[in-house]
């Protein structure tokens, strides 16, 4: 799987990450999985024709030491669509851009 993979969190760090992803992006599934919905600008030719499956996301999954962001474009509405596919470079820069200024705002230096 590729992904983004922020590690070496203090647990300093994890708390206010846990609280700023309940806050945003709802309350976890699965445990520790944040869904996190992609600009819809972004959206590929495929994704933009498929309407029935949008929004599209990424997920996130924050544990103790590590933020893991997949760089898998997904649906909530399947388990499995043409539409999804890993990030292009504009979507990949996006969720990248994303999640360092999360770090920045929350003041977490990795």
């Amino acid at each position: 799987m590729k992904q983004y993979l922020i590690d070496g969190l203090r647990l300093e760090d994890y708390e206010k990450l846990k609280r700023y992803c309940d806050e945003t992006f709802g309350q976890p599934s699965l445990g520790s999985i944040y869904w996190v919905e992609m600009e819809p600008s972004l959206m590929n030719s495929m994704q933009k024709d498929h309407m029935e499956c949008q929004p599209h996301y990424f997920a996130f999954e924050l544990e103790e030491q590590q933020l893991s962001c997949e760089l898998l474009v997904r649906i909530k509405k399947n388990i499995k669509c043409d539409c999804m596919s890993y990030a292009d470079k504009k979507q990949r820069e996006w969720l990248m851009d994303k999640v360092d200024a999360i770090l920045d705002d929350l003041e977490i230096s990795i």
